[in-house]
């Protein structure tokens, strides 16, 4: 009998997580600067406490965030303006608001042991596209869609 695959397997240890205190613009820029379009939230003693993405940043637009094409190179820098790929900027009115203010309390997490399957039940369920494995409220690694998605593609 073939041993199923567990979080443990196919996690990726080096998580980026952000902490709850951070400004807003400096979070658009964290996320800008590595490519990811979220990340877990942590306060002071390094426990899991919420998650936050470009979304929860776009979605607070009636606090002054707005996107927006990105200013000529060389045009100066222009008040709470964090550049993003594709040529596009994030222009955000209330930059020095926190994350706790915008994060996503609700976190979906899974211990070391769950096994791929159950991992993609609940991304399907949940529609999700990345779970957190913890151990002690503290974050060990990551499981996203993606992550499955080379699996399937690495099975022969």
């Amino acid at each position: 009998m073939v041993k199923a695959l567990t979080a443990r397997e196919v996690m990726n240890p080096d998580v980026m997580a952000v902490r709850a205190d951070m400004t807003v613009r400096d979070l658009a820029a964290f996320l800008a600067e590595r490519q990811i379009t979220g990340a877990p939230v942590i306060d002071a003693d390094g426990r899991l406490v919420g998650v936050v993405s470009l979304m929860d940043i776009a979605e607070s637009r009636a606090e002054g965030v707005d996107v927006a094409p990105a200013a000529p190179a060389g045009g100066g820098g222009i008040e709470g303006l964090v550049d993003l790929p594709h040529g596009l900027a994030l222009r955000i009115g209330n930059a020095e608001a926190s994350v706790s203010q915008i994060m996503t309390p609700a976190v979906y997490t899974i211990v070391a042991e769950t096994p791929v399957a159950d991992i993609a039940r609940t991304m399907i369920s949940g529609r999700i596209h990345r779970l957190f494995v913890t151990e002690n409220e503290r974050i060990v690694g990551i499981v996203t869609s993606l992550d499955l998605v080379k699996l399937l593609c690495s099975e022969g």
